[in-house]
């Protein structure tokens, strides 16, 4: 049986989402998919002169990648589409080994804002990067994902703890040194382990960035499978919208209008303040550059910024159906509706009408339907990429998001249809008329 369009596309999400369970193997992911289209990677310490065609850019755990099309004038305005590629989790610390009565454990830390009862009693794996000497001497990177259940953080008992339904606190500094052995803590010893699934000497480890990730593949849910559930939905169900977007842009029987770029950043859950986020100038200086590398004046430059649109998207709520209250009542998204556009007057979100306009003339071109969210007034409003890109930019900016349930736990969830709409809707806009 032919799989439906919207099957087909969350397929090869569950795929990518399960190459990627750090910020650092989101890159590597889109990068693959990216040459498979025959984008080509630039470096910073390259000459750019002349590069056109399909482009990119990373760094550490972000990616930066446009499609110029042929006789593209220098001047072309820019088509943006905003993600992020972090995810809340447990992150492990610089001296790891660690361990009490008896038991040898891992030491992490929170990274963002994790609901941490998610992570109980789930069988987790570790992933990310490790720093290593080159032969030369130089350092070099090497990814390492370790999808065996490697560690788990136990719950303690109902019988030694008759609060635990009553909403008391978790302790976040004692109780979520994840265990994986019995016997005292030996040093190093974890490194060697995950240096030893990189195929890599422990000796020429100089330092990495790891994290837990649970081992539960993705899937879907359902009286009819109609739902997504996945780890890290948010953000990479936009992610993946992107890359599927700015390919089909750049392959498509009619060439776009624009310059689509794809601004995939790292650090968003914990403010986007560093050098690959949104704060930082990395995708202002990406881009200006390739418009001097096209022979681009600061003229051309400036008049591509002036006609640029940016779409910023991130996972939105759908209406908890066990907490309605907490929503406005009078918006109340839901799964399979459609992606939502996400207001907030007080510029959490950096929509307004004007942004609106694009993205529901783009939605009703490619027939996907769409969803208005705005927060209860009486709850704090998140926020995403949106209003940094804009200030930074000075480009109107629209924040949309797919709707999902349990946002930032361990696992979550979405519609099966969703994914697919949004990319339909953002291949769209970057194409143009």
């Amino acid at each position: 049986m032919t799989p439906a369009p919207h099957r087909s596309h969350t397929d090869d999400l569950l795929s990518f989402i399960a190459a990627s369970p750090s910020p650092y193997h989101v890159v590597a992911s889109a990068a693959q998919r990216l040459e498979k289209a025959g984008f080509r990677e630039l470096r910073g310490t390259d000459d750019w002169t002349g590069a056109t065609g399909g482009c990119f850019v990373s760094r550490a755990g972000a990616l930066i990648a446009w499609y110029v099309p042929e006789g593209a004038p220098a001047h072309t305005p820019f088509r943006i589409v905003g993600t992020h590629t972090d995810s809340p989790n447990l992150r492990i610390k610089p001296a790891p080994d660690t361990g009490t009565s008896g038991w040898r454990q891992i030491g992490v830390e929170i990274y963002g804002g994790v609901p941490l009862n998610t992570w109980l009693d789930r069988d987790l794996g570790i992933s990310g990067r490790l720093a290593l000497r080159g032969p030369d001497g130089a350092p070099r990177s090497r990814l390492v994902q370790i999808d065996e259940p490697l560690l788990r953080v136990p719950q303690l008992a109902i019988h030694l703890d008759r609060t635990v339904n009553e909403g008391v606190a978790l302790d976040r500094q004692r109780h979520i040194a994840p265990i994986w052995a019995l016997g005292e803590p030996r040093e190093g010893e974890l490194l060697g382990r995950v240096a030893s699934a990189a195929g890599e000497d422990p000796a020429d480890v100089l330092g990495w960035d790891l994290m837990l990730h649970d081992v539960q593949p993705p899937g879907y849910l359902g009286a009819d499978q109609e739902f997504v559930v996945a780890s890290r939905l948010d953000n990479q169900v936009s992610v993946h919208a992107g890359v599927t977007a700015l390919v089909d842009a750049a392959t498509g029987a009619a060439q776009p209008s624009f310059v689509p770029v794809l601004a995939a950043f790292d650090h968003e859950e914990v403010g986007s303040g560093s050098e690959t986020g949104a704060q930082s100038p990395l995708l202002e200086r990406i881009l200006s550059r390739s418009v001097a590398a096209r022979g681009g004046s600061d003229e051309d430059w400036s008049r591509a910024l002036a006609g640029a649109f940016c779409v910023s998207a991130d996972m939105a709520h759908a209406v908890h159906p066990n907490y309605a209250e907490r929503h406005d009542p009078d918006h109340r998204p839901l799964p399979n509706g459609g992606p939502t556009l996400k207001v907030n007057v007080n510029q959490r979100y950096a929509t307004d009408s004007t942004g609106i306009a694009v993205f529901t003339a783009a939605a009703e071109r490619a027939g996907a339907p769409w969803q208005p969210f705005v927060s209860n007034n009486a709850m704090p409003c998140g926020t995403s990429i949106g209003p940094l890109t804009a200030a930074r930019l000075g480009v109107t900016t629209v924040d949309v998001g797919v709707p999902g349930l349990s946002m930032h736990s361990a696992r979550e969830l979405c519609g099966v249809r969703d994914p697919g709409h949004l990319a339909a809707i953002l291949t769209t806009i970057m194409v143009g008329d």
